[in-house]
């Protein structure tokens, strides 16, 4: 098994203006881990208790950033079990966090935008998994000249 990434808080000062969880929230909270060896996803744990109605479309911050090693990226997905009971999505059907997101100027600070298609309601609890992120090798062309750094968050690899 390859090493290829480290999870990390965004700092606390970040956490306290990007959330509105307050300060308490921030020494508590669970970083992604995987429930058991064989799993290939790391699970995201809620950070405060959300509810999604169905219909609803809610931006969660998980207060999480993600050193990954070049020529990796992290793939988020709800996890399985929300999408089987509630039909919950992603907005962007998966999260793609790149290695340089962890420069960018929120910190890398992950955020799961999540859509509950179904009836039921969704209800999360805190420190209960909401999301998964598996991390996966990919290849650049032969004739890749891309000499662009990131300097922002969401869509700042956009021209």
């Amino acid at each position: 098994m390859k090493r290829v990434a480290k999870f990390e808080k965004i700092s606390k000062q970040n956490f306290i203006t990007s959330t509105s969880f307050g300060e308490d929230a921030y020494d508590v909270y669970e970083l992604p881990k995987r429930g058991t060896v064989g799993s290939a996803g790391y699970d995201f744990f809620a950070v405060t208790d959300f509810t999604l109605n169905p219909g609803e479309t809610i931006t969660i911050p998980t207060g999480v950033r993600v050193n990954i090693d070049e020529g990796w990226v992290l793939k988020i997905y709800p996890r399985s079990s929300l999408g089987f009971k509630y039909r919950a999505t992603l907005n962007n059907t998966v999260g793609i966090i790149d290695s340089d997101y962890y420069y960018s100027d929120n910190e890398g600070h992950i955020f799961v935008r999540m859509t509950n298609l179904g009836d039921k309601v969704m209800e999360v609890k805190k420190g209960q998994g909401f999301a998964q992120g598996i991390f996966v090798e990919y290849g650049i062309t032969y004739d890749d000249d891309v000499t662009a750094t990131r300097n922002g968050g969401f869509g700042s690899t956009n021209k």
